[in-house]
């Protein structure tokens, strides 16, 4: 693979992402009982266990089998600090043959997933939806576009800690619904991969 690929791979995996929220309108005719609006993440499971982040290494939170599995090929890379990720970042590629994309896992110490849905990392600009990480609360967080660059998954595995999971192909050969099963899939992996070492 040319050295023009792998930077637009490294580029395409290294978009930064962040979440948004929804707001609903209200009823248009009088309820016969009043309740609280609803609010954003209010529907995400119960964690069943915390899984702390602190000093968890990305580039190992998938396994050899699981990088078989994924087809990924060379080493993991760790992305530099000054890349502006939230947290220690590492990128795994899978450019052996097209179509070519990669996976960033992330392990963010400093924002909770509620942060995407109210808080700081808040965008109205991209959509978050549930997704089934068992036992964890998880989002997939996107830009609902003709030709969306990527999609994340963001799974609250602690409190105040999220575990991040973004698929960035290189180029328009996935939905979006493909795009976002794939990032949620290498997250349930890092999770299972975090679960054990604990």
């Amino acid at each position: 693979m040319s050295v023009r690929t792998s930077a637009l791979l490294a580029a395409g995996a290294l978009t930064v992402l962040a979440g948004c929220g929804t707001t609903e309108p209200g009823a248009a005719v009088p309820a016969p009982q009043v309740s609280a609006p609803a609010q954003p993440g209010q529907d995400l499971p119960r964690r069943a266990k915390d899984l702390p982040l602190a000093g968890a290494d990305p580039c190992k939170l998938l396994t050899e089998a699981q990088l078989d599995e994924l087809k990924v090929n060379g080493l993991p890379s760790q992305t530099a600090p000054g890349d502006r990720r939230d947290g220690p970042t590492c990128v795994f590629r899978v450019d052996a043959t097209q179509p070519f994309y990669s996976y960033a896992v992330e392990t963010i110490t400093s924002a909770d997933l509620q942060d995407w849905l109210t808080g700081k990392h808040k965008k109205s600009s991209l959509t978050k939806q549930p997704v089934d990480v068992p036992g964890f609360p998880a989002v997939k967080n996107f830009r609902d576009t003709a030709h969306p660059l990527d999609c994340e998954t963001l799974v609250g595995v602690a409190p105040g800690q999220t575990l991040r999971v973004q698929m960035a192909p290189l180029d328009n050969s996935f939905t979006l619904a493909r795009m976002c099963d794939m990032a949620t899939t290498v997250a349930k992996m890092a999770v299972q991969t975090l679960a054990a070492r604990q």
